[in-house]
C-alpha cells in the first residue's frame, strides 16, 4: 500500500508524453481518448494524496514529486490543446502568456527565497486545477475556448498571486500551506493547522 501513491504519480508522469504523442500523431482522431486520459490523470492526482495520508507516507519528498508531476502533466495538456487547435490558442495568446509568466514567477520567487521550488498545494490552486480541467475539456473535446478559458485565466492569476504571497510571508520553506492567510499565521508564530482540502 505504501508504494501506491508513488505508482499513481508515476502513472501521471507517463501519461504526459503519451498524451502529447497521441495529439501530435493522431490529431482530431484522438480527442475523446485524450479526454479519457486527462480525467484518469486527474483521478491519480486525487487518490495519490488520499492514500498517502491513509498509509502514513505523505512527506516532503512525495509532495514535491506530486507538484512537479502535476506541472508536467498540465503542460502536456497545454501543448496538446495547441496541437489540436493552433489557431484558437494563438488567438488567446495573451491569456496563455499571462499564466506562463505567473507560473514562472512562482518558481523564481521561491527559488530566490528558499533555494527550492514552491510546493504549497494551496486551496485556490486546487480550484484553479478544476477550472483547468474544464477549460481543457472544452479545448480538446469541443474546440472551444469560451467562458471556461477566461475563467481559468482569471482564477489562475488570482491563485498565483496567492502562492507568491505565501512564499513571501513564510519564514522558512514548507509544503502544504492552504492560503496566504495561513502563511501569515505561520509567520506570526501561530500553530499550523492541517487543511481538509489537501489531496
Amino acid at each position: 500500500m505504501k508504494t501506491i501513491p508513488y505508482i499513481l504519480i508515476a502513472l501521471r508522469f507517463i501519461l504526459a508524453p503519451l498524451i502529447l504523442l497521441l495529439a501530435y500523431f493522431q490529431g482530431d482522431e484522438s480527442r475523446y481518448l485524450l479526454l479519457i486520459l486527462m480525467y484518469f490523470g486527474l483521478l491519480t492526482d486525487i487518490f495519490d494524496g488520499i492514500i498517502a495520508r491513509k498509509v502514513g507516507v505523505s512527506s516532503e519528498k512525495l509532495r514535491r514529486l506530486d507538484s512537479q508531476t502535476d506541472l508536467i502533466f498540465w503542460l502536456s495538456l497545454g501543448f496538446t490543446a495547441y496541437f489540436l487547435n493552433p489557431e484558437l490558442i494563438k488567438s488567446e495568446w495573451k491569456g496563455v502568456l499571462l499564466i506562463l509568466i505567473m507560473e514562472s514567477l512562482c518558481y523564481i520567487v521561491s527559488i530566490w527565497k528558499f533555494g527550492k521550488e514552491t510546493c504549497t498545494h494551496a486551496f485556490l490552486s486546487k480550484m484553479w486545477g478544476i477550472s483547468l480541467l474544464i477549460a481543457f475539456t472544452y479545448l480538446i473535446g469541443f474546440q472551444q475556448s469560451d467562458w471556461a478559458f477566461y475563467l481559468t485565466v482569471g482564477l489562475g492569476f488570482v491563485a498565483h498571486i496567492d502562492v507568491i504571497l505565501i512564499i513571501l510571508l513564510l519564514p522558512k520553506w514548507q509544503y502544504d500551506v492552504p492560503s496566504s492567510y495561513h502563511a501569515w499565521k505561520i509567520r506570526n508564530g501561530k500553530q499550523r493547522k492541517k487543511s481538509i482540502f489537501f489531496n
